[in-house]
């Protein structure tokens, strides 16, 4: 057993109830976003390095810690994604669509992250978003929302999660609100953590989001954003807060929620819940309007939201299972010609059918109520439709077979 290799530290197979609870997800997901004109993109796995360092922060813990960043055999520094939202943007400006918005994004695949493994968090995990690219308004972020919290209610976890929303302000508060908190966290800098004071000097609005307890003592009582807004800010928020409870989408103000670099605005949201312990956030995003400019590409406003499949996992029901394919089963070897040919009938007619490799008639049936088939066609010298729950046996054509079981 010693010699057995294992899946890498961080990742995890994909199988059976898993990779169902899995695709139900995304799945949900996709025919949801499909609802509110959302079309999807893939962008590559693996981009240029300065595709996430530009966007997500040369300081930030991601950069310094977390990317799975190398050398290829070209001499170019590649970096595994570890989000969405920085590889949708590079594809908006590359491939020429700054010029056709908005553009409405939705996504699904894996990330790379390098951090401790814990429950609902691996190295290589997977999340499914949007992004809403052109709009400027209120009304976007809104309709973003409603997105993700249809989503949780079509997954039938919506009791169990809540939103937490919060504005950052436009340009005029948050610089403000920046000056007001390196103010304050001066006063007290001996007593942050050596993170936080490396934050203090480069993007102070960090420290709001840090996790050290001696940190979170001090933010208990530091400035809060609503005494720097702007009246237009104001507006822009109040508007946001009257849209959601027009989509029924139940929200509460939490002044805890921030985004620290400067290209965010506005809108910062979490989808919580006290269902999976400390690892609360489910599904979370944010207004993003300098993000394109600064990759190089001219200035398009963006709100945009992310979602952990594992976690969105862990909270579902088991999803149904699909039924068992109808188990072919010839009676004899010189059974398996006409065997085959009722195996492709049924395929062409969209009917799941399989035929064991081996095994006699007995076998073959004890396989089929294992797998939970519920009829099998017994080929023989008469073609004949089993019930498999009841054990009842009808005599058929190959003509009629396919309509019987789609009945």
């Amino acid at each position: 057993m010693a010699n057995i290799l294992q899946p890498t530290r961080g990742t995890r197979d994909l199988t059976g109830e898993d990779m169902a609870r899995h695709q139900h997800v995304v799945e949900t997901a996709r025919h949801s976003a499909a609802l509110y004109g959302f079309g999807e993109w893939q962008t590559p796995i693996f981009e240029d390095t300065r595709v996430f360092s530009r966007t997500l922060g040369e300081t930030s813990d991601v950069v310094t810690k977390e990317m799975y960043s190398f050398e290829d055999r070209g001499g170019d520094s590649i970096t595994l994604r570890p989000e969405g939202t920085a590889g949708v943007c590079r594809a908006l400006i590359t491939g020429g669509l700054t010029q056709t918005l908005p553009q409405k994004v939705f996504y699904a695949g894996p990330m790379f992250r390098y951090e401790r493994p814990q429950k609902g968090r691996y190295r290589q995990f997977h999340q499914i978003g949007v992004e809403l690219l052109g709009p400027a308004t209120p009304l976007a972020d809104a309709e973003t929302i409603s997105l993700g919290w249809r989503i949780l209610q079509e997954l039938g976890i919506a009791g169990e999660v809540g939103l937490h929303i919060n504005t950052l302000g436009d340009a005029e508060s948050r610089n403000a609100y920046r000056a007001q908190l390196v103010e304050y966290f001066s006063r007290y800098r001996d007593e942050l953590s050596e993170d936080s004071k490396l934050r203090l000097e480069k993007n102070p609005l960090r420290i709001l989001d840090s996790k050290d307890e001696g940190d979170r003592k001090l933010v208990a009582d530091a400035p809060k954003m609503q005494a720097c807004m702007t009246r237009d800010a104001t507006a822009f928020y109040d508007s946001l807060l009257n849209y959601l409870t027009i989509f029924e989408v139940p929200h509460q103000h939490n002044p805890h929620i921030v985004r620290g670099l400067d290209y965010y605005n506005h809108t910062a949201f979490e989808f919580v819940t006290t269902a999976l312990g400390a690892q609360g956030t489910v599904l979370a995003g944010g207004r993003y309007d300098g993000l394109v400019e600064q990759m190089g590409g001219p200035k398009v406003p963006g709100i945009g939201w992310a979602a952990g499949v594992e976690r969105l996992s862990m909270l579902i029901a088991p999803p149904p299972t699909a039924p068992a394919p109808v188990a072919i089963i010839p009676m004899g070897a010189d059974d398996e010609g006409r065997a085959l040919e009722v195996l492709k009938t049924l395929r062409a007619h969209n009917i799941a059918a399989e035929m064991g490799y081996s095994g006699n008639v007995k076998k073959r049936l004890e396989r089929a109520n294992k797998a939970g088939a519920a009829f099998a066609v017994l080929i023989g010298a008469r073609l004949e439709l089993k019930n498999l729950a009841d054990g009842g046996q009808t005599d058929v054509t190959i003509e009629d077979l396919s309509r019987q079981l789609r009945t």
